[in-house]
C-alpha cells in the first residue's frame, strides 16, 4: 500500500496539467523547460521540484525525514505558480485532481512511512527489554 501510494501520487504530480494561452501542459514538461530557462526565479522551484522527484528514488527514499522534504521540495513550484499567477488562473479539473491525488496519496504515504517506523522500533524495545529481564 505505501509504494501504490507514493507511485500514483508522483504519477499525479507529473500529470497536473497547467493551463496554456492555448493548450495545457503536463507539469513534467513545464519543470523540464523551466529548468533551462537561465535567469527565471521560477527556474529555482523547477529544481527544487525535481530534487523532491527524484528524492523518491534514491536510496533514502523511506527515510521519514527525507519523505517530508521531498514533499515540500515537490509542493514549491506549484505553490509559487500559484502564487504569481493566482489562485483563480488554477480552477480547473485537469489541475484540481491530480493535484488532490498528489497531496492525498502523499500525505497518507508519509503517514504509514512513520506508523511502520514507529511499529519496528517499538518491536525493537520491546525485544531488548525482554532480553535485559532474562
Amino acid at each position: 500500500m505505501k509504494n501504490i501510494s507514493r507511485i500514483i501520487s508522483i504519477i499525479s504530480y507529473l500529470f497536473i496539467i497547467l493551463a496554456g494561452e492555448m493548450i495545457g501542459i503536463p507539469f513534467i514538461l513545464w519543470l523540464v523547460f523551466t529548468i533551462f530557462d537561465f535567469g527565471n526565479i521560477d527556474q529555482i522551484f523547477a529544481i527544487f521540484g525535481v530534487l523532491g522527484v527524484g528524492l523518491n528514488f534514491s536510496k533514502w527514499k523511506n527515510k521519514i525525514l527525507i519523505t517530508i522534504i521531498s514533499f515540500i521540495l515537490m509542493l514549491s513550484p506549484i505553490i509559487t505558480r500559484m502564487s504569481q499567477v493566482g489562485n483563480e488562473k488554477f480552477d480547473y479539473l485537469a489541475f484540481q485532481i491530480p493535484l488532490t491525488f498528489f497531496i492525498v496519496l502523499y500525505l497518507l504515504f508519509i503517514i504509514i512511512n512513520i506508523k511502520e517506523k514507529k511499529l519496528v522500533s517499538d518491536s525493537a524495545n520491546s525485544q531488548s527489554l525482554s532480553t535485559n529481564k532474562h
